[in-house]
């Protein structure tokens, strides 16, 4: 039984603020860091929001909560590797209050979004040990202090790296309050020629980490923050066409948002396409260069890039998430057959594509309240941003 409350989620952010305390500073990711914590508190026309920035260098917490009605649950969201919570889920805001924060919030949700660590550390601060075990401790700290004090049903709600997390901490979790796992765009294990592609991801990761290299900036802020403020200046970057010359800004932008797989890197080639839908044609010099982003508008991309704190992903993460596209029990494996609350599984045909073999192992595992399927025409980050997301991705959960 949940505890049920007449006040409204807004009138809860006292308790909330005194249950997390320090509870979530240190420990889990590695490192104790260092500082006070900060809250701070935004208020709009019929909501509030508190950001909790705990000592220690712990995961920051969002929580956004109604002014005018008690909550029914609870959506804990997870943002994707690189992002924060602003950027993924409280972007682009605005009259409207468009986002997948507000959504979940009108429909009687208080929502509690859990930033990784790394959003607020430096390279240098980044370790070893934050791989996604690491990510789900860190969950797991901020649920096990909040659910004592809300005692309300809850579900994870994750993007892409989040939704893998989403799917590892509901294998952990034996709480009768979860009740539901959103997974929006995420990969579960490959089979055939993918897995042994994935093989071949997870062991450069793997050479990266005895390398040293424990984190990486993959540069999409200041790519797009050039596109904007200056978009016909040559990029750094080798245009296709002709070496010789180079991509403008603004096209290179583009390019990567909308062949995210065609560029290099260990990682990319997991996207059917993209990041975002839309078309791009060369011309006879960079300048004539011709592209469309269909359902994402570049300033929202710039809000939501402009909105990342540090922007590193953890080697350790992409390693363990490489293993489990590569169906490695042995360096990271999802629990699938212990994955017993429902799970709505809803990727884009052009981001992570129609690969449902996560979804099966659920199944198989005697779950029979999955759900996958594939949005048409949309790539990997219009799934939370694209201004009829609403109507296309976030009505089918």
């Amino acid at each position: 039984m949940g505890l049920r409350h007449t006040e409204s989620g807004a009138a809860l952010l006292p308790r909330i603020e005194r249950a997390l305390g320090d509870g979530t500073g240190s420990g889990a990711g590695g490192g104790t860091g260092s500082g006070t914590g900060s809250a701070t508190r935004l208020d709009g026309s019929d909501w509030t929001r508190l950001t909790l920035r705990p000592p220690g260098g712990g995961p920051a917490v969002d929580v956004v909560a109604d002014t005018r009605r008690p909550p029914r649950g609870v959506a804990y969201l997870l943002p994707g590797g690189g992002l924060n919570f602003a950027a993924d889920f409280f972007t682009p805001g605005g009259p409207q209050d468009h986002n997948l924060a507000h959504h979940l919030r009108h429909r009687g949700l208080l929502v509690v979004g859990v930033t990784p660590r790394e959003d607020g550390a430096t390279a240098a601060g980044i370790t070893a040990s934050h791989g996604l075990a690491a990510h789900r401790r860190d969950l797991a700290e901020v649920v096990r202090a909040l659910d004592p004090v809300l005692g309300l049903p809850y579900q994870y709600v994750g993007h892409s790296a989040g939704a893998a997390l989403a799917l590892d901490a509901a294998s952990f979790d034996a709480s009768p309050r979860l009740r539901r796992v959103v997974a929006l765009d995420t990969t579960g294990p490959y089979t055939g020629e993918a897995a042994l592609r994935a093989a071949a991801t997870r062991d450069a990761y793997t050479d990266l980490l005895a390398q040293g290299t424990y984190a990486t900036d993959p540069g999409l802020a200041a790519l797009i923050a050039g596109a904007v403020t200056d978009p016909l200046a040559p990029s750094p970057v080798p245009w296709l066409p002709d070496p010789a010359l180079r991509f403008t800004r603004a096209g290179l932008a583009h390019f990567a948002l909308i062949r995210t797989a065609a560029l290099p890197g260990p990682a990319n080639w997991i996207y059917t396409q993209g990041h975002s839908a839309g078309t791009y044609a060369f011309g006879a010099a960079p300048a004539e260069d011709r592209f469309a982003l269909a359902h994402t508008p570049l300033a929202t991309w710039h809000a939501a890039t402009a909105a990342l704190g540090s922007g590193l992903v953890p080697t350790a993460l992409m390693r363990d998430l490489a293993a489990i596209w590569a169906g490695d029990g042995v360096t990271y494996r999802i629990a699938w057959e212990r994955v017993r609350a429902e799970v709505v599984w809803v990727n884009t045909a052009l981001g992570r594509g129609d690969r449902p073999r996560g979804a099966e192992l659920i199944r198989e595992g005697g779950n029979d309240r999955v759900t996958f399927t594939v949005v048409p025409g949309y790539g990997h980050g219009d799934a939370v941003w694209s201004p009829a997301a609403a109507a296309d991705v976030w009505s089918l959960f």
